[in-house]
């Protein structure tokens, strides 16, 4: 309740907000080099189990920002960063991120016949559904193409077991859940490898 609250807050305050302005990338781009750290220049982690926050849709940097700040979606390293960001810079911060060329793909894929698994697996959670065609996310639904295999695994893992809450959580659940061990490295492998 409190995330679909969160949520529609979000989305009110960006539809009607106090004089909504454009968001600003070069102020987002300044914005980032808190993140750089750790989600890695140009937003292509280099990190484990940190994902990449290149070419992720506006929106779905925004609602993630604001549910970490809100507390509705927890991570130790996260917290301090985003108790700095206001509205605007969190609008900043969507654009930039929206902005830059996602991560390239592993090739060549080591393991094609775990990707036809995966691409199986897609199928039949019917993935597209909110992710596109392409996997590259839109509005508020993550980009999943080309994403850390390893942070894949680990988010659907999240979503099975409810560790991750926070936008989209109950959609992500009934997907997740009941996924076999083999089916989540699968769909992992074959999502980080378009």
């Amino acid at each position: 309740m409190r995330n679909a609250l969160v949520g529609t807050v979000l989305a009110l305050a960006i539809a009607c907000g106090s004089p909504v302005r454009a968001a600003d990338i070069a102020a987002g781009k300044e914005k980032a080099e808190l993140c750089v750290g750790c989600h890695g220049e140009g937003g292509i982690s280099q990190m484990e189990n940190t994902p990449s926050l290149a070419a992720q849709p506006d929106l779905f940097i925004q609602w993630q920002l604001v549910f970490f700040r809100a507390g509705t979606r927890k991570n130790e390293q996260m917290q301090p960063i985003v108790e700095q960001l206001n509205n605007e810079d969190i609008r900043n911060l969507g654009a930039y991120f929206a902005s830059l060329e996602p991560p390239k793909a592993p090739k060549p894929d080591e393991n094609p016949d775990l990707s036809k698994k995966g691409a199986q697996a897609a199928a039949g959670r019917r993935c597209a559904s909110c992710h596109t065609d392409s996997y590259a996310g839109t509005k508020g639904v993550a980009r999943v193409a080309g994403q850390r295999e390893e942070y894949l695994v680990k988010a659907l893992r999240d979503y099975k077991t409810s560790v991750r809450s926070g936008g989209a959580m109950a959609a992500m659940a009934d997907v997740a859940y009941p996924l076999s061990e083999e089916e989540i490295e699968a769909l992992a492998h074959y999502l980080a490898h378009l």
